[in-house]
């Protein structure tokens, strides 16, 4: 089970790892803004939850957990991806991914507060190593990079980091009860309901007419991939691993952003990226291996 939802977790890394390039290209050709995208993605995940959840799940909920829906609906749907695509379209990708890497950091810190998580010397070791190894992967892309940056920019996605951290720290506590699909059709509900009256606008505004086909393959992407698969197979995870576990793959997302540039760009493969790339890979073992060492 356990080998499952870290090749889960794996999945969505390489999914949000892509989406930084994919998504950013469709803002900056101003094809969709970043308000009327976020509307298309949280309907596009409310509808795909919603069809899958009435043909196959049926499951109710007990009134008393709508306000922890709604909560993680606010802080895991609203709020992250608003703040995510507007920060995107006004930073660069290697700010926004160097950003994201807070998130383990939060999540461990939300985590030791609410759930009481323990925190090892292992743990705090893994994300350390993992933090840094993305850190130097990401200064070194950037020391001689072309792409422009914001400072506010980067504090929505630093208030995104936040966001997704705090979402997946409760999100824990729900999945524990309801089958994923059930929770992911609640939490997109009350997303949705958030997220309308900044999006429809510029949503309604869009030429759809207009859209070349490589922009409307970037489009089904986001929603397919980036909203619908990567949410369930977060969700699945959270069943099985803890907030902080799942968490410590965004340390990955950097490594598969550059991984795409190496491919898309031309960009060489130097030693740094290799040590970097062990690094990574190296904080986010020590962080999964965490329970599995504890002696009962």
């Amino acid at each position: 089970m356990r080998l499952k939802a870290h090749l889960a977790l794996l999945s969505v890394a390489l999914i949000y790892g892509a989406n930084y390039t994919i998504a950013k290209n469709v803002l900056d050709q101003e094809y969709l803004k970043p308000n009327g995208f976020i509307l298309l993605r949280v309907l596009s995940g409310f509808i795909l939850f919603s069809m899958v959840h009435f043909l196959f799940i049926k499951e109710k909920v007990d009134r008393k957990d709508l306000a922890l829906l709604a909560f993680c609906g606010l802080f895991g749907i609203a709020l992250n991806q608003l703040f995510f695509f507007k920060g995107l379209s006004e930073t660069s990708p290697v700010h926004a991914s160097l950003i994201m890497v807070v998130t383990p950091i939060i999540v461990l810190i939300v985590s030791t507060l609410y759930r009481k998580e323990k925190v090892s010397k292992w743990k705090l070791l893994g994300i350390l190593i993992g933090m840094l190894g993305a850190m130097l992967l990401i200064l070194r892309g950037s020391s001689g990079g072309t792409s422009m940056s914001s400072p506010i920019g980067d504090l929505y996605i630093l208030i995104n980091a936040a966001s997704y951290a705090i979402y997946l720290v409760f999100a824990k506590e729900i999945m524990k009860k309801y089958h994923p699909f059930t929770v992911m059709k609640w939490v997109f509900s009350f997303g949705l309901v958030v997220v309308l009256p900044f999006g429809i606008v510029d949503l309604t505004d869009a030429v759809w007419s207009s859209f070349p086909t490589d922009i409307w393959i970037a489009v089904g992407y986001v929603l397919l991939f980036t909203t619908f698969l990567a949410y369930l197979l977060n969700a699945y995870a959270l069943t099985i691993v803890n907030p902080t576990t799942a968490s410590a793959y965004i340390y990955l997302q950097p490594l598969i952003a550059s991984t795409i540039a190496i491919l898309w760009y031309n960009d060489g493969l130097s030693s740094l990226k290799v040590f970097c790339a062990i690094l990574i890979f190296v904080g986010v073992y020590l962080i999964s291996i965490q329970k599995q060492k504890r002696i009962p």
